[in-house]
């Protein structure tokens, strides 16, 4: 069994990338946010990122609405089409909500979990990620890591490459390669954290 400290640790890095892909909102994209964005990249050897970051921030006059707009362009309505839907199903079956995500929700029911009435389709980006983290938190190892074989990685690597390819900032790049680490690898919670 994974030790406690290490499964916490990774279940609150898969909550801090799912919180990264919501949509941009002043009530948690804070300088506490940034402060740990930092800190991560700092534990991770990111230096580069994190030059890249503070300098598109420093050169920004309305930072938070540059990256309004990457997310919507990328992930919800740009012209021609959008860039990188975050829906697993688009990638594996050309489609929204198709029998990608009813498998997906199966298994989260398999689980013991659920999606709350109002929330969005099984198979977005999000709500895998908040699944991985419980996954983590209760230490199912072996569910986490089905998981993402069976379910994540196989649509996640074509949405990653998409990002990474159309991403016009470099907020979207770094948590995707964030995302890229921790889910790809990550293996038996090999990566320790600076605690400095």
């Amino acid at each position: 069994m994974a030790n406690s400290s290490a499964t916490d640790q990774i279940a609150t890095i898969y909550r801090f990338c799912a919180q990264s892909m919501e949509y941009p909102d002043s009530d948690w994209l804070t300088e506490e946010y940034f402060s740990g964005l930092f800190q991560l990249l700092d534990a991770l050897g990111g230096e580069d990122k994190k030059k890249d970051l503070q300098s598109s921030r420093s050169a920004s006059d309305n930072f938070l609405e540059d990256l309004q707009v990457e997310y919507t362009r990328l992930f919800i309505n740009g012209m021609p089409h959008v860039a990188a839907p975050p829906y697993g199903s688009v990638y594996l079956e050309k489609s929204l909500q198709g029998k990608y995500a009813e498998k997906v929700m199966n298994y989260y029911r398999s689980q013991g979990y659920t999606l709350a009435d109002h929330a969005d389709l099984p198979d977005n980006l999000i709500h895998q990620l908040e699944f991985l983290s419980f996954l983590a938190k209760d230490q199912n190892r072996a569910g986490e890591e089905e998981f993402l074989s069976r379910f994540f990685l196989p649509w996640y690597t074509l949405f990653s490459a998409q990002v990474k390819k159309q991403s016009q900032h470099p907020f979207y790049h770094v948590i995707i390669t964030l995302i890229d680490f921790f889910t790809k690898e990550e293996k038996e919670y090999d990566v320790q954290l600076n605690e400095a």
